[in-house]
């Protein structure tokens, strides 16, 4: 094995590519939805139809890994990624766009529960916290130059340009993956049984969680179409469980959620997952739409925030290691709910300095949020669960988000259409509709206080290690 901070950087690389391609998209999404006469409902599948094949693909980590091994799954999901980025980049509609998403998410999907897996048998689990903060740089440094990135090359190339500059990464990031993760190949392969009913019900109930709340604000919530999509929606969820718990090698073991400990992680990922995303989702178009940024502007005044997240997160994963994860999470989670109601008070006529506050302020909570977090979670659960565990987490962070992106566009919408039937400008109607958008998120993320405020108050390490002391 090569040295295991080689392989940390390794990993870091590809999970660059992928949050650099996220960051990128958000800042563009204003001009796409102008290049292709879209409405937000409509726009938002670039997102959410990302989202929400990322998310299905995830449960198949777990078995991937021990059917073909962590190298050619890494490997794999980097190639399938790329590719895709490629498809992105030359389409011509808002249908092949999305297709293209689609099967970006099938090679984004595997990458960073692998990554997490691959850590935690790389680094002792008093490391883990440290490490997951400096490969957490890679996520953080993707969005820290995306926003600044992607505006300033949708402005000079047009925004096909933000895809295609993925292909130049990808070949560093295999490259890498050849040098330093090589040993991967030596580990075992287990050929176990498929969960194939498990994975089919999971499909079609996710699907349609995203599917209902897109056609709720057509048909209404009380029509025949809405009622039947909510049976079968309850159904395939039951049907998934209790599938699950019956299978001797279930895709998700549902038994983790008895861990108290893991449960609480997982809720409070889930909520600040889903108030995040739809407010990353929808700060493009108050910084471009309302208060009249360019793209290069938007991505600017981005930036500051995405450095603070930058700069703290390794700190706040060290500092978990040492004193826990509740009180940095908490503060995280509290900062960031100020910051969420900061945005929902900007106007056509708010000052620049409030605008920098506000996106300072989120970038500081979720440096101190992140890192505590995705350590509480993996050092929650003994290490053989590990890699369920992680599979786990990062397929409810993309659910909770894809479900916050379409909750926030749904009321976004309704309220826009609602002030235009009043008689109020187009300027008025964005401006209520993003302030209620905004104000969903701070209430949100304030709930998922709640269950941070069960998350252990030392990690399990230092815990032990207080106890050899004394």
């Amino acid at each position: 094995m090569k040295n295991k901070y080689v392989v940390l950087s390794t990993l870091m690389i590809g999970t660059f590519m992928g949050s650099l391609d996220s960051s990128i998209v958000n800042v563009s999404l204003p001009i796409i939805k102008e290049d292709f006469n879209c409405r937000m409902d409509q726009i938002q599948w670039v997102v959410t139809g990302y989202m929400l094949s990322f998310s299905l693909f995830m449960p198949l980590t777990s078995w991937l890994k021990d059917r073909i091994g962590f190298f050619n799954l890494y490997v794999g999901g980097l190639v399938v990624f790329t590719i895709a980025s490629l498809f992105c980049g030359i389409a011509q509609n808002l249908e092949t766009l999305i297709i293209g998403r689609i099967i970006q998410a099938i090679g984004g999907g595997s990458l960073n529960p692998t990554a997490m897996a691959i850590m935690s048998t790389v680094f002792p689990k008093e490391e883990r916290g440290k490490a997951i903060g400096w490969w957490g740089l890679g996520s953080v440094f993707g969005p820290t130059i995306g926003p600044t990135l992607g505006g300033f090359l949708t402005r000079e190339f047009g925004w096909h340009s933000i895809f295609l500059i993925n292909l130049p990464i990808s070949v560093i990031a295999i490259g890498m993956c050849f040098y330093s993760l090589g040993f991967l190949k030596q580990v075992p392969k287990k050929y176990e049984k498929f969960d194939f009913k498990g994975f089919v019900s999971l499909t079609i109930f996710l699907s349609l969680i995203q599917f209902v709340l897109v056609r709720v604000e057509s048909v209404g919530l009380l029509s025949y179409e809405t009622v039947i999509l909510l049976i079968v929606l309850i159904a395939s969820l039951a049907y998934f469980i209790h599938t699950e718990l019956r299978t001797t090698a279930p895709l998700l073991n549902i038994r983790l959620f008895r861990n108290k400990k893991f449960t609480s992680c997982i809720l409070v990922t889930v909520v600040r997952s889903a108030a995040l995303f739809g407010g990353l989702f929808l700060l493009p178009f108050l910084l471009q739409g309302l208060l009249h940024f360019n793209e290069l502007e938007s991505g600017l005044i981005m930036f500051p925030g995405a450095l603070f997240m930058g700069i703290l997160m390794p700190i706040s994963g060290t500092m978990a290691d040492k004193f826990g994860s509740r009180k940095l999470t908490i503060a995280g989670l509290i900062i960031v709910a100020f910051s969420m109601y900061l945005f929902s008070e900007l106007g056509a006529q708010s000052n620049l300095t409030w605008v920098l506050v506000a996106v300072c302020l989120r970038g500081v909570g979720l440096g101190l949020l992140i890192s505590p977090l995705s350590s509480a979670t993996i050092n929650s659960v003994k290490f053989e669960e590990v890699t369920m565990a992680s599979s786990i987490n990062s397929l409810l962070l993309q659910v909770g988000g894809s479900l916050g992106i379409a909750i926030l566009t749904f009321i976004h919408q309704n309220v826009y259409n609602n002030k235009i039937d009043l008689d109020f400008s187009g300027a008025e109607a964005e401006q209520f509709a993003l302030h209620r958008g905004f104000t969903i998120s701070c209430i949100l993320v304030t709930l998922a206080l709640i269950p941070a405020s069960r998350i252990p108050s030392k990690n399990l390490v230092t815990a032990k290690k207080e106890i050899v002391e004394i």
